[in-house]
């Protein structure tokens, strides 16, 4: 196996067998923990989530970081609630308006990192108290949204066999992955990022355009979490401006246990997806026992993390002594 082909694929193949392995389980341990409503509450619960984290995933694969996705998200929120509730501005208008702020604040902060050379880590460190203080300033409480439109949209879903059913936040997940896989391989867009996370000097010299793809990158990321606070919003029917809250560190532990390598270069949008589902699966584990704190979520995603962690570090490492010999 050659060495892109063992950073690219053994990570996805080990995910998968852990999520596998974690499903298995939990059903031979809890009755109807396999039936296809549960995997669809499964996703309805995580849509926010995973959207989220497929526009992080581009940002890593260029080996660059977004701590701003979690406070972006509940600004997104509280903005479409304050628009739809106190303003009232109809729902379809108010809802592309946090995706439109998502983007425009990411190219702010994808400028400062890719014209200015500034720190991912400290930019979007940045970005992160500016979206949550702005979304304070907004308000303070959370905005119930009422709106016969909003409620239309909160309830529909596409009814499934088994009286399981798929939400509209559900199928906006499934879109966003299937778009993110096709932007990643099948475009020159995606063939950028990823020469980036191996040797951005590299891709300079090859005539590729780095600076402004590292831009778009983060515009992309800031949309993604600003459709995800739109999300959220149709979860819980609210808004809130401190939702959001450490949700940038499960998107990247999301990214990471998919298999995407936090230096860049390597991952993809599929291997996201399938870190998404095993937080889900441990998530919905812990609810059915019933007996164990929520906080069992953060242990076990902790240690998975730090499995995964040092799974990476091992394919590296067999990577370059198969490349020296």
């Amino acid at each position: 196996m050659s060495r892109a082909s063992l950073k690219e694929k053994l990570p996805i193949l080990i995910t998968a067998s852990v999520l596998v392995l974690l499903t298995l389980a939990a059903g031979l341990r809890f009755d109807n923990f396999l039936s296809l409503r549960v995997l669809m509450n499964l996703i309805a619960d995580n849509a926010f989530l995973g959207v989220i984290a497929v526009g992080l995933t581009f940002v890593i694969l260029t080996g660059g970081i977004d701590l701003s996705v979690g406070s972006m998200m509940g600004l997104g929120g509280i903005v479409a609630a304050e628009l739809i509730t106190v303003s009232h501005v109809h729902p379809l208008i108010a809802l592309l308006v946090p995706i439109a702020v998502g983007g425009f604040l990411g190219w702010g902060q994808g400028t400062l990192i890719a014209k200015l050379g500034l720190p991912p880590f400290l930019v979007t460190l940045s970005g992160l108290f500016l979206c949550r203080g702005i979304a304070l300033a907004i308000s303070r409480e959370s905005v119930q949204i009422e709106h016969p439109f909003f409620r239309t949209l909160t309830n529909w879903s596409v009814s499934l066999p088994a009286k399981a059913s798929l939400s509209l936040g559900s199928i906006v997940f499934i879109l966003v992955v299937f778009g993110g896989m096709i932007l990643a391989r099948q475009s020159r867009f995606g063939r950028t990022v990823y020469a980036i996370g191996g040797n951005a000097n590299s891709a300079e010299l090859m005539g590729l355009p780095v600076r402004r793809t590292l831009v778009w990158t983060y515009v992309l990321s800031g949309m993604c979490a600003g459709l995800g606070g739109v999300l959220f919003a149709l979860y819980t029917s609210s808004g809130n401006a401190i939702s959001g809250t450490g949700l940038e560190l499960d998107a990247i532990a999301t990214v990471v246990i998919g298999g995407t390598l936090l230096s860049g270069g390597y991952g993809s949008v599929l291997g996201t997806l399938l870190g998404v589902l095993t937080l889900g699966v441990v998530q919905t584990a812990i609810t059915f026992m019933g007996t164990l704190s929520s906080w069992w979520t953060r242990i076990v995603i902790g240690t998975l993390l730090l499995f995964f962690m040092l799974v990476q570090k091992v394919i590296e490492l067999a990577a370059r002594r198969g490349q020296t010999t």
